[in-house]
Formats: C-alpha cells, sequence, structure tokens
C-alpha cells in the first residue's frame, strides 16, 4: 500500500494527534512539539478523547486527503491510528510517531529515541529529507460469538461485516496469559495506580500463581499443516523487542521484524523451571531463538490461527480487548509508511 511521496514541505498537511493523557508528556512538552511540527508543515491539532477516537480521526484525515498523520501517544493511540490510516479507497497518509506513553515499543523498535522532544527532531529531518520505511503489519480476525467484556466500539474495530471482526497490530498480540496480565493492569490503571514495570511484573507473578498450568487450552492451526495440540502461552510479534521492561527489552522473538512475516513463541509447559529458563533467555538483547524443549517457535509466518477451549483473554499492541476463542493472525507487508 504504497504512501506519499515526500519531497517537500510546501503545501503538506499533517494531523497530529495527541492524546492528553499521555503518561510521559506534559502541556509544556506538548505545546514544544506542536510549535515545531508547525514550523514545518500545514498542522492540523486534534486530542483523542475516548477510547476509539483515534481511529476515527486519522480515517477522517485519509479521507480528506492529508499527506502525513502523526501520533503524540502511547502504543494505544497509535494503534488506533494506524486501524484509521490503513483502510478506505484514498491512498494511506505518512505516519510520524512521537513517543508519549509508558512503555512506547513501536516507536522504539523504528529506532526512535524515547524523548519525544528528541523524536520530535529525527522525524522532522526524516520530513526534510523525505526520508520514509515501508512497514508492515499484523492482522488479527476473529468472528462474532466470542465473548467481549469490554467493548472497543465501531471505531476501534473498523471492519465488521459478515459477523466477522477485524484488527491491525503494529508489534504484538497475544492469547491467553499475557492479555490476562494486561487486563488486571488496566483494572489497576483504571483505579488510579501507575502502569510501571514494577507493577507488570508483581501482576505477573500473581497470575502466574493461579494460572491452571495442567490444561494446556490452545490449539495452533495452519493452512497445509497439521494443527498442534498443548499451548498454555502463545507470544505473537510483528518485530523485537516484543515489549520493555524499563530500559530492558524482553526478545521472545529475537528474529521478528517489520519487513517479515509474523512470529510466535509457543510454551507447551508453565513450570518454575521453564519459566526460569525463558526469562534468563529473553531478557535484554539477543540473537538467537530461546532454547528449550517445551518451546514452539514460528518465523515469517503468513498466516496461522489460535483456537481456545474456553474464552482467553485477547490483546493487540498491549491493549486488552476483551476474551476469544478462535484468532486468525495474518502479515500484511508493507501496509503503511513510516517517516523516520
Amino acid at each position: 500500500m504504497a504512501g506519499p511521496a515526500v519531497a517537500t514541505l510546501v503545501g503538506m498537511r499533517a494531523l497530529l494527534l495527541v492524546n492528553p493523557m499521555a503518561t510521559s508528556t506534559n502541556r509544556r512538552t506538548r505545546d514544544v512539539i506542536i510549535r515545531a511540527l508547525g514550523a514545518a508543515v500545514d498542522l492540523t491539532v486534534e486530542e483523542t478523547g475516548y477510547r476509539g477516537h483515534g481511529t476515527l480521526l486519522a480515517a477522517t484525515a485519509r479521507e480528506k486527503g492529508y499527506d502525513v498523520v502523526a501520533v503524540l501517544g502511547g502504543d494505544g493511540t497509535i494503534n488506533e491510528a494506524v486501524n484509521g490510516m490503513v483502510r478506505g479507497e484514498r491512498p494511506a497518509p505518512a505516519l510520524i510517531v512521537i513517543p508519549g506513553g509508558s512503555a512506547n515499543v513501536f516507536a522504539r523498535s523504528l529506532g526512535l529515541p524515547n524523548n519525544a522532544v528528541e523524536a520530535t527532531g529525527a522525524v522532522l529531518e526524516a520530513l526534510r529529507e523525505g526520508r520514509r520505511r515501508p512497514v508492515g503489519l499484523g492482522q488479527a480476525i476473529w468472528a462474532d460469538g466470542d465473548l467481549d467484556d469490554q467493548p472497543v466500539g465501531d471505531e476501534a474495530e473498523p471492519e465488521h461485516h459478515q459477523g466477522r471482526h477485524s484488527r491491525y497490530f503494529t508489534f504484538c498480540a497475544g492469547l491467553g496469559f499475557d492479555a490476562e496480565v494486561i487486563r488486571a493492569v488496566e483494572g489497576l490503571r483504571s483505579a488510579g495506580y501507575k502502569a510501571s514495570p514494577a507493577r507488570y511484573i508483581h501482576t505477573m507473578l500473581r497470575h502466574y500463581l493461579i494460572t491452571d498450568r495442567r490444561h494446556p487450552a490452545l490449539r495452533l492451526e495452519r493452512p497445509r499443516q497439521r494443527p498442534l495440540d498443548g499451548l498454555l502461552l502463545a507470544i505473537i510479534s510483528n518485530t523485537s523487542p516484543w515489549t520493555y521492561a524499563g530500559n530492558r527489552p524482553i526478545t521472545p522473538t529475537p528474529w521478528a521484524g517489520f519487513d517479515t512475516g509474523l512470529d510466535m513463541l509457543g510454551l507447551r509447559r508453565m513450570g518454575p523451571a521453564t519459566m526460569f529458563g525463558l526469562t534468563r533467555q529473553i531478557v535484554g538483547e539477543r540473537v538467537g531463538l530461546p532454547r528449550g524443549r517445551h518451546f514452539v517457535h514460528l518465523h515469517d509466518e503468513d498466516e496461522f490461527t489460535l483456537v481456545a477451549r474456553r474464552p482467553m483473554a485477547f490483546q493487540l499492541d498491549g491493549d486488552y480487548l476483551g476474551e476469544r476463542e478462535r484468532v486468525t493472525f495474518r502479515s500484511i507487508p508493507s501496509a503503511l509508511h513510516v517517516l523516520v
């Protein structure tokens, strides 16, 4: 899907989506960034006000023929904007990412500084030089009938027809354990607690202790291959790292990248020895795959499906999206272009 040519800034129309609740920016920082972008392009600024609003605003920008959509916010806001940008009849705008969240996995995977002001300088340089990078996306597809105890709204699920839903993701997806942890942390955030790395680790340990580790609930299905039963955990990646613990990357799928298909790490066992061995191998910069007799690896896959024996928590790009029993994951090459 081709993006617009970026040869000159004259007459370039850009929409800046700002999440006013982003955790790592304040009003003063936002004003500095708005002035810097506004001096370079014909800039319109919109603040997101509710879940799914970013998708609606980005889709409107595409239909109006904007050249660029810039996002100042975290991974959730970026996900919403991307889902609005890549659907429709008009060519997709180019994307600018300015990190404003707590983890900023997508921005950091692109090589941008984790500081919003420094990242703004980097993307302005990319604007002036016309640099853009094609980026593949992942797509999750599921059917009506799955449980959804946290509705995300029509704007957050733009494709909904004939009983099917789909949504794109930029860096990760999960069904089961990791999504349960994200659901719990989102509940704590709603209660006023900060989503720090320590809170994620504490929540993960608590959920590990209460997880049924004796009855695997996931089955992996791939086109033209026999199904694989007996998975307790499946981590789906569109790039590496999968996430960050503070400044330390977590890399369960080190071969994943924006220019390849989807990767997955599955676990058949989640006993203490298996989890300790996995943790030791995926924290920090890694090159080789984690090794273990209970690990299942997929690399550069075009499509696969996870089927659960019971409804399980589901997440995309770190956002909890209800419970599902069957989700198909597809790789969409060069789905958008990022100025970086």
